[in-house]
């Protein structure tokens, strides 16, 4: 069995989180650190550690992801403006909870993602 981690305590109701959405594939709460006005992380139920551990099962889930990002930017009133949807894998990108996540990200300009010269 995959190891607890922080977001698989709170898909569960273990952990208190400001929940803006579950179903039975993935779970979004807001972020206790926002980098945003809207920042929103949306978790699939089961673990999946990182992007490398992805398998072809998790398609739907994955894809469902997407959907709810996009459902939730509307609630939320960043649609129309733009937001940034932003997944981290390993340590290189500061991956800090291994359990796969996706950033939902808006209301304000957010910038470019990278220096434009590395």
């Amino acid at each position: 069995m995959e190891e607890e981690t922080l977001f698989s305590k709170i898909v569960k109701g273990e952990l208190p989180a400001d929940i803006v959405f579950q179903d039975d594939r993935v779970t979004a709460f807001r972020d206790i650190h926002p980098q945003a006005p809207t920042h929103i992380l949306i978790v699939p139920n089961h673990i999946i550690a990182t992007v490398n551990d992805v398998t072809t099962e998790d398609e739907a889930t994955l894809g469902h992801m997407f959907i709810v990002a996009r459902d939730l930017a509307q609630a939320e009133g960043v649609d129309q403006d733009g937001y940034r949807l932003l997944v981290n894998c390993g340590q290189h990108a500061n991956q800090e909870v291994l359990h796969l996540h996706m950033h939902l990200l808006g209301g304000r300009p957010l910038g470019r993602m990278l220096p434009a010269s590395a």
